[in-house]
């Protein structure tokens, strides 16, 4: 009883040692973890970073249950792990330090499009890619989500020009040095072209199916990118999404399969985030 007299004594008193500066230094410090978990979010790195979660809450709970070996075990590998971390996360790093000399660490720099936007962007998309398609002229756009792709662009020649479908044609001219990288799209903006991506692993696929098909599945399997293929062979449109390839696409299929790419997420940060780590997971 006497402690719930003096609570409110107490409680004053500990609001009474709280100052100024240390009201700003929890804030910086929040907003410098929310901009390095927006950047870690940004990247195939952030399973790595949920490895990383995975050993301390174990090593956590192996201490609690006084599991001494296993708890040592522990505690060796996270050693090690720091040493190996730079060079894992080099290219995070790297990204990290220039945009601090370039102050744009507190600003995001991804485009977000309403629904009018986007729908204009597909179309001058659609319209390239029907064009590239009756000329048989090969092609490979990766289409950027939630997970930046900021490290595959530095692989190619950065170009950061609006999208029209002019424009994408004249991108993939045969035996110009940008034809057979892919091509990075940002919101309505074309960021690099001539980029290389990975080759996917998977055994099993049709014989028919060239390089620039096995690299959009490998980079759809590495993150949530859309990726659209125009083969040279044959002219035709393709669609590799989450490691799936759909082909022979049509007007209206290429339409409904780019349209998401481009809109606004219904879902709130916090529904995206649980969704993001149970999809990574299976």
């Amino acid at each position: 009883m006497a402690s719930d007299i003096y609570w409110p004594e107490r409680l004053k008193g500990l609001i009474s040692t709280v100052n100024f500066s240390d009201v700003l230094e929890v804030i910086l410090v929040a907003i410098i973890i929310y901009k390095l978990y927006r950047m870690l979010e940004g990247t195939r790195a952030v399973t790595l970073v949920k490895g990383i979660l995975v050993l301390f809450t174990v090593n956590f709970l192996c201490n609690i249950l006084h599991l001494h070996l296993l708890s040592w075990l522990f505690e060796k590998i996270m050693t090690w792990s720091f040493v190996v971390l730079p060079i894992v996360f080099q290219p995070e790093l790297r990204r990290t330090l220039e945009r601090l000399g370039e102050g744009r660490f507190l600003f995001e720099d991804r485009a977000t499009l309403d629904e009018e936007e986007a729908m204009g962007v597909v179309k001058e998309i659609v319209i390239a890619a029907k064009e590239l398609s009756r000329t048989k002229t090969g092609a490979l756009l990766v289409i950027e989500r939630e997970m930046g792709l900021n490290d595959i662009s530095d692989t190619g020649i950065k170009i950061d020009g609006l999208i029209t479908s002019e424009f994408l044609l004249n991108v993939f001219i045969v035996n110009t040095p940008l034809h057979d990288g892919a091509a990075i799209i940002r919101g309505k903006r074309l960021i690099s072209a001539g980029c290389y991506l990975p080759l996917t692993e998977k055994r099993g696929l049709p014989k028919e199916l060239g390089t620039r098909h096995r690299a959009a599945i490998g980079i759809s399997e590495q993150c949530d990118a859309i990726v659209l293929i125009v083969s040279e062979e044959t002219g035709t449109i393709s669609i590799a999404d989450n490691g799936r390839l759909t082909r022979r696409l049509d007007e209206n299929t290429l339409t409904a399969a780019l349209r998401p790419a481009f809109l606004k997420s219904s879902k709130n940060n916090l529904s995206n985030f649980f969704s993001k780590w149970k999809s990574n997971e299976e």
